[in-house]
């Protein structure tokens, strides 16, 4: 699809109205920050764990690195919603996004973001200037990368966006260990692998409402069953990828193929889906619990090295 092809006017909808905090929280897409302020963590603590130094005494680092990263990731999104303002009007989770109601102006965002992701980039510099370089490539492959480039060309839109979305753990690394060594690749490696499934199973939930934006995600350009492929191969690429974290001991490595061995279980069931929609859904929320358990259990087990 390229993006001369004609967008769908939009649905018409009812009017709500939201309160400024709730308007600001969409705008920097609170729960995407949320998520990746998690891994960054995972990222900070991991690093103390496998270096052998003090949690207490690196408590200004991880301030740095968690604050830093969540602003740029916060100015980020803003910029993103800002870019698809003129097609988020088309689907119906992002119809009521404030920069498609008009709530905030477009030079407002803008100053917004950057000032965020100015001060962000000066935190974790504070840190180390490889967390600051860590950033700043998230932020290049989020907002130039993803949302310029092939969000609106390619189908391989959601592998490049993967690219932003596994660069948490490396900031929270390196703002500790600026060398980032296997430890820190293994969790780059993990969010990498683990989004492609998470968002082609949303993307299937979603795929009238992408088609009508004339975005061209996978289920819509290749079809369902071609999708149910793809998700298949991307959980398999996930079953090897815990062994480069051994530090964390054979109890990690069990959950972690209990995991992926649910998830490929999932993943086969779709084959024989008579209910893509209910099969998709399925498949969203174990994405979901499979990272918060995974990644909860590797702070618990790093603990114990």
């Amino acid at each position: 699809m390229s993006n001369s092809s004609t967008i769908s006017t939009p649905v018409e909808t009812k009017v709500v109205q939201t309160s400024l905090l709730k308007d600001f929280l969409a705008l920097i897409k609170i729960g995407i920050v949320n998520s990746n302020m998690i891994t960054t963590f995972t990222g900070v603590f991991l690093a103390i764990q496998f270096t052998n130094q003090s949690f207490l005494r690196n408590l200004d680092l991880l301030f740095y690195a968690l604050v830093g990263s969540g602003l740029i990731i916060a100015g980020s999104a803003a910029l993103n919603n800002l870019i698809d303002r003129d097609i988020d009007p088309v689907m119906s989770r992002t119809k009521s996004r404030p920069t498609v109601t008009g709530r905030f102006k477009a030079t407002h965002v803008l100053t917004l973001a950057f000032t965020f992701i100015v001060v962000g980039e000066a935190l974790l510099f504070t840190a180390s200037w490889q967390a600051a370089a860590w950033g700043l490539a998230g932020i290049v492959s989020y907002v130039v990368l993803y949302s310029m480039w092939s969000k609106r060309k390619y189908v391989s839109n959601t592998i490049v966006g993967s690219i932003s979305g596994a660069i948490p753990p490396l900031i929270g690394w390196a703002a500790i260990e600026p060398t980032v060594g296997m430890g820190a690749w293994a969790l780059f490696l993990i969010m990498f692998a683990w989004q492609p499934p998470h968002f082609y199973a949303l993307a299937m939930r979603r795929t009238e409402e992408y088609r009508a934006a004339d975005i061209p995600m996978l289920p819509v350009v290749k079809g369902f069953a071609r999708t149910k492929k793809s998700i298949l191969v991307w959980v398999l690429f996930l079953f090897p990828i815990p062994f480069l974290l051994t530090e964390l001991g054979t109890g990690f490595l069990v959950l972690a193929t209990a995991l992926n061995i649910g998830w490929l279980i999932c993943a086969m069931k779709g084959f024989r889906a008579k209910d893509d929609m209910k099969w998709a859904t399925s498949m969203f929320i174990y994405s979901l619990n499979y990272m918060t358990i995974l990644f909860v259990s590797m702070i618990i087990f790093s603990i114990f090295i």
